[in-house]
C-alpha cells in the first residue's frame, strides 16, 4: 500500500524505488543501539521498528520533494538534489533531534525502552545516513552527472 501511495504521489516509479532504499539504513542504527543499551529486539521493539520505517519514509519524501520544486523552477537535475539536500538538512535534522529527545523519557521505563532505543538510535542514524544517501540514489537511479563546466559551479544556482 506505500508503494501505491509513493507511486501516486510523485506520479512515477523511479523517486518510490529511492524512498525505499533508505530505509533498511535505520536498521543498522537500530542494531547498534540496541547492541549498545543491552536491550532485546522484542515486540516493541519491533512497533519501533516499523514506526522508524515511516519517519525514514517521510524524510525521503521531504527531500524529494523540495527537490522537485527546485526542478519546477528550471534547476538542471543534478543541482535539484544537491540543493534539495543543502536546504532540508537542517529541518530534517531538527525534527530527527526532536524525536530523539521525546524519546528519552521512556529509557527508564521496562516496557517501553525497546521502542525509546530503537527509535532514538534508529533515527539518529537513519537520518544522516538519508540526507546522504538519498541523493546518491537519485542520481544513480536517474543517472546523474555533476555539470562538467567551471563556470557554472562559479556562477551558483541563482544565475541559472
Amino acid at each position: 500500500i506505500i508503494l501505491l501511495i509513493l507511486v501516486q504521489l510523485f506520479n512515477a516509479f523511479r523517486p518510490p524505488v529511492v524512498v525505499l532504499l533508505t530505509v533498511p539504513f535505520a536498521i543498522i542504527g537500530v542494531t547498534w543501539g540496541l547492541l549498545a543499551f543491552d536491550v532485546p529486539f522484542g515486540f516493541v521493539a519491533l512497533l519501533g521498528a516499523m514506526s522508524l520505517a515511516g519517519l525514514m519514509i517521510r524524510n525521503a519524501v521531504v527531500l524529494l520533494d523540495a527537490c522537485n520544486v527546485q526542478l519546477s523552477s528550471g534547476t538542471s537535475r543534478y543541482e535539484a538534489i544537491v540543493l534539495a539536500a543543502v536546504s532540508r538538512l537542517r529541518p530534517v535534522c531538527l525534527a530527527g533531534v526532536t524525536t530523539v529527545l521525546g524519546a528519552i523519557p521512556l529509557l527508564k521505563d521496562v516496557f517501553w525502552i525497546g521502542l525509546a532505543v530503537t527509535i532514538m538510535a534508529g533515527i539518529t542514524f537513519g537520518t544522516l545516513l538519508t540526507m546522504f544517501m538519498v541523493p546518491v540514489f537519485y542520481a544513480t537511479v536517474y543517472r546523474l552527472r555533476p555539470n562538467a563546466s567551471p563556470a557554472s559551479s562559479i556562477r551558483g544556482p541563482a544565475s541559472l
